[in-house]
């Protein structure tokens, strides 16, 4: 059954928000996405979701339909107060605090702010985001506290019901892999190990049989160790 609202999915190209692009558009009637240039290392993700948008409508006609605007928000301020290994040319490590130092201080929180925004103003109800708890980085803004925790001051904020839908949010990388191929079957799978992009450092040279990347960064561990557990059949 198609759900008649309006969704806005953060969009940046990647493994996990194409997967979640694919998610949308097979339950909301109407699909519009946003993506933020921040300055990132691996800004040629943004250049790789017109070519996931466009092969996403052709390869499944049935979404094209429901597929609406795309939308680009420059947030390279966050970039400017940033001190992160995805937004600088410094080695990937750990910090003392535990957490690595690709992690970006309010990156989802300023970002579905800023979607929460663009959805009032174009009629949308639902966010859908590609956070994950569970094969994730250690993240705190990608946890299910944090984002129950916007949900509810977004939907305060605005005077009007936000609902924040995070589909991948207690998934591995290897169900993730299998959740695109029940959205779409293997032509989904190719088109995201083909034309997505998740390495932090932005290599698109090599394509294994996991996608593009440089193979070591902390994405590429978790999408190459995710994709051989799906095709393996193990997790």
């Amino acid at each position: 059954m198609t759900d008649n609202r309006k969704a806005l999915v953060l969009f940046s190209g990647g493994q996990d928000s194409s997967t979640c692009l694919a998610w949308a558009l097979d339950r909301y009637a109407e699909v519009e996405t946003l993506a933020f240039d921040y300055g990132q290392r691996h800004r040629i993700e943004l250049d790789c979701r017109n070519t996931v948008r466009a092969e996403m409508a052709r390869r499944f006609p049935h979404w094209a339909g429901r597929l609406g605007a795309d939308h680009l928000l420059d947030l390279s301020l966050l970039g400017q107060i940033s001190d992160t290994a995805l937004t600088s040319e410094r080695a990937i490590e750990l910090q003392a605090n535990g957490l690595p130092n690709t992690f970006v201080p309010g990156r989802n929180l300023l970002f579905l702010t800023f979607a929460a925004t663009l959805a009032y103003r174009r009629g949308a109800s639902v966010l859908v985001g590609g956070m994950c708890e569970t094969d994730f980085s250690g993240y705190p803004d990608c946890r299910d506290n944090t984002m129950k925790a916007l949900q509810v001051a977004l939907s305060l904020g605005l005077d009007a019901p936000m609902t924040l839908e995070t589909p991948l949010m207690f998934l591995t990388k290897a169900a993730t892999w299998r959740l695109a191929e029940q959205l779409g079957g293997e032509a989904l799978v190719q088109l995201i190990v083909e034309d997505t992009h998740t390495c932090y450092l932005g290599e698109r040279g090599e394509l294994h049989d996991w996608g593009h990347g440089c193979g070591h960064c902390p994405a590429c561990e978790l999408r190459a160790k995710g994709f051989a557990a799906y095709r393996a059949g193990t997790a």
